[in-house]
C-alpha cells in the first residue's frame, strides 16, 4: 500500500479493506477467521462500532463501519494490533496447522508480528448510492472469486443478512 489511509471525519460512515502481510491465505481457515468476528463483536459492544457490510476472504476483509464516539481511528489501530496477536498466537498453537513454520516466518520480521499489510484502504461513503455500491461489491467478491455462486451462499459475510435469508454472526446496524 503506497500511502496510508487517513480517516478525516471520524463520525463518517467508511468502507475499508485490510489485508493479511503478503496475501496469505489465512482466513481460509476458519478458526481465525473466527477470532476476527469476535474481535469485532468486542468492538461493537465496548467500543462503539457500527458494522453496516462485511466480508472476510482467504487473504483480506472488506467491511463499512462507522464510530459511535467519532473515535473511528482509534477504534481500527486497536482492532488491527489485536488481531494481529491473536491470529498469530492461534497459528502457532495450532495443532493441526500443516502450514504452521512457513505462517511464523511470512508473517513476522525481526521477532515483530507483521500479520497486517501496513495501512489499510479506506473510503468515505457520501451518498446512498456509493454505500449500496460498496455494498454490493463486498457481498459479490467471494462470487467474484469463483468461491461461490451467490452471494449469499458465503457465510463469512453479511450478505445473508441482507437477503434476509440467515442472521449472521455480527449485528448490523442500518445505512441511512
Amino acid at each position: 500500500m503506497g500511502r496510508e489511509y487517513i480517516v478525516k471525519d471520524q463520525e463518517a460512515v467508511h468502507y475499508v479493506t485490510f489485508t493479511v502481510h503478503q496475501w496469505v491465505d489465512v482466513f481460509s481457515r476458519k478458526c481465525y477467521a473466527e477470532i476476527f468476528l469476535e474481535s469485532l463483536k468486542y468492538c461493537q459492544l465496548y467500543k462503539g462500532l457500527e458494522v453496516y457490510a462485511w466480508v472476510i476472504m482467504t487473504n483480506h476483509c472488506h467491511l463499512i463501519i462507522q464510530a459511535k464516539n467519532n473515535n473511528l481511528s482509534d477504534i481500527i489501530r486497536d482492532l488491527r494490533k489485536y488481531t494481529s496477536k491473536m491470529i498469530y498466537k492461534a497459528i502457532i498453537e495450532n495443532p493441526k496447522e500443516s502450514r504452521k513454520k512457513w505462517l511464523a516466518l511470512t508473517l513476522s520480521f525481526k521477532d515483530h508480528i507483521w500479520f497486517w499489510e501496513k495501512g489499510y484502504h479506506g473510503e468515505e461513503i457520501f451518498s446512498n448510492q456509493f454505500f449500496e455500491i460498496k455494498a454490493n461489491y463486498i457481498h459479490e467478491n467471494p462470487v467474484r472469486a469463483g468461491i461461490v455462486e451467490k452471494p449469499e451462499d458465503y457465510l463469512m459475510s453479511s450478505a445473508g443478512d441482507y437477503l434476509g435469508i440467515r442472521k449472521g454472526p455480527l449485528d448490523l446496524a442500518v445505512f441511512g
